[in-house]
C-alpha cells in the first residue's frame, strides 16, 4: 500500500497534537483531575469532566493510531489477485490485527479511571459533608469502596465493548469497499485509500466528545452512587433530582428535576447492577432516558428502552429548553415509583448528564 507507513505516522503526529492540546487544558485549569473535583458545582463538575477526558484520550490514542496501522498493514494487497475467501480471510486477519492493538486499552485506563474514581468519592463526601451538612465520616464506608471498584471495572468494560464494535463496523466497511472497488474496476491505490479512511474513521476519528461522554458518565454514575452511599450513613431516606436549569438543559433533566426517590431503593438498586459484568445488561438495569415525537399529537415523548422493553415516561407539553430557570411542562405517564422500577432513579440519564441529587432532610 502506498504511503502506508507515511499515513500512520501522520496518525501518529495528530495524536501528539492532541496531546499537548490535553496538556495545555490542563496547566489552563491549573490542578491534575486528582486534585480539581469539586463535584457540588457545575463548573467544578465540568472541569472534572475536561481532565479526565483528556487523561484519557491521552492513554488511549497511541494503541488507536497503532490499530490502524496494523490493519491497513494486513490489507496491503492488489485485490485483483484474489479469491473471494482470501478477502474474507484478509479482512478477518486486518480486525484480529487491530483488536491486538486495542485489547491494551483497559489495562491503560484502569489507573486513570481507579484514581478518578477515588476523587469522585472523596468529592462526593465532602460536598454532602459540608455543602449538605450532613453527619458523616471523612474516610470511606464499605458501600464507597464498592462503588470505587464497580464504576473503574464497569466502565472499563464499556470501553472495550466499545472497540469491539468499531472493529466490528470497521470489518463490514471493508469488506463492502473492497466488493465495491473490484466493481468498479479501481486499483490498488484508490482501494487502499479508501480502506485507510475506513480505519482511521472507525478506530481514531470517533464521534466527537466522546471521551467526554464516557468522562462525564463515570463521574456522574460515581457521584450518585457516593451520595447514596452518604445519605444512607447519615440516616437519610429520601433524595431529590436537582438539575442545572441552564440553556443546555436537556427535556429529560428538567422533567426529573424536583421529582424525590427512596435511598434504600437507591442502594439495593446499586446491590443488583454492582453483580452485573456484561455491559448491555448494565444498559437494561440503568437505561439512559431517549425522546421521540408522538405521530399523533406531534409533541416529544420521553421514554427507556430497558429490559421490560419501551416505557413512556412523560409528554412535554410545553418545552423550555433554551432557557435558565425554567423546567417547562409535562404530562405524567409513568408513576414516580415506576421511574424506580425502571432504573431511573437517579443520574446519569443521558450522555453528559449534569445532574445531581441533594437529601431531603
Amino acid at each position: 500500500m502506498c504511503g502506508t507507513s507515511a499515513s500512520a505516522d501522520r496518525l501518529l503526529v495528530v495524536h501528539e497534537a492532541r496531546v499537548a492540546a490535553d496538556e495545555l487544558v490542563e496547566r489552563f485549569l491549573r490542578l491534575p483531575v486528582a486534585k480539581a473535583m469539586n463535584l457540588g458545582t457545575r463548573a467544578g463538575f465540568d472541569r472534572a469532566v475536561a481532565l479526565l477526558a483528556a487523561q484519557l484520550r491521552r492513554a488511549t490514542g497511541r494503541a488507536e493510531v497503532e490499530a490502524v496501522r496494523e490493519a491497513i498493514g494486513v490489507l496491503d494487497v492488489d485485490w485483483a489477485r484474489t479469491t473471494a475467501a482470501e478477502r474474507r480471510r484478509l479482512v478477518a486477519e486486518a480486525m484480529a490485527a487491530a483488536g491486538r492493538a486495542t485489547a491494551l486499552v483497559p489495562a491503560r485506563i484502569e489507573v486513570p479511571f481507579n484514581d478518578a474514581a477515588q476523587e469522585v468519592v472523596a468529592a462526593t463526601r465532602t460536598d454532602t459533608r459540608r455543602g449538605q451538612r450532613l453527619a458523616i465520616g471523612a474516610e470511606f464506608n464499605a458501600v464507597d469502596r464498592r462503588v470505587v471498584a464497580h464504576v473503574t471495572s464497569s466502565q472499563g468494560n464499556f470501553v472495550r465493548d466499545e472497540y469491539g464494535r468499531r472493529i466490528e463496523g470497521f470489518g463490514e466497511e471493508a469488506r463492502r469497499i473492497v466488493a465495491a472497488g473490484l466493481e468498479e474496476g479501481l486499483g490498488r491505490d484508490d482501494i487502499a485509500e479508501a480502506l485507510e479512511g475506513a480505519a482511521r474513521a472507525a478506530l481514531v476519528d470517533r464521534a466527537p466528545f466522546y471521551w467526554e461522554t464516557v468522562a462525564a458518565s463515570f463521574i456522574a454514575q460515581g457521584r450518585s452512587y457516593a451520595q447514596m452511599s452518604s445519605y444512607a450513613e447519615a440516616g437519610i431516606r429520601q433524595y431529590r433530582i436537582e438539575a442545572v436549569l441552564d440553556e443546555q438543559t436537556t427535556n429529560i433533566c428538567r422533567y426529573l428535576h424536583g421529582k424525590t426517590f427512596s435511598v434504600a431503593d437507591a442502594l439495593r438498586r446499586f446491590d443488583r447492577i454492582e453483580q452485573l459484568e456484561d455491559p448491555e445488561a448494565i444498559k437494561q438495569a440503568m437505561p439512559w432516558v431517549r425522546e421521540a415525537q408522538d405521530r399523533e399529537t406531534g409533541r416529544t415523548r420521553l421514554y427507556v428502552d430497558g429490559g421490560r422493553g419501551r416505557t413512556d415516561l412523560a409528554e412535554v407539553t410545553r418545552s423550555a429548553m433554551g432557557t435558565r430557570d425554567d423546567r417547562g411542562d409535562f404530562r405524567a405517564l409513568a408513576s414516580d415509583s415506576a421511574l424506580n422500577e425502571v432504573g431511573i432513579g437517579f443520574p446519569p440519564y443521558h450522555g453528559l448528564c449534569r445532574s445531581t441529587t441533594l437529601a431531603v432532610v
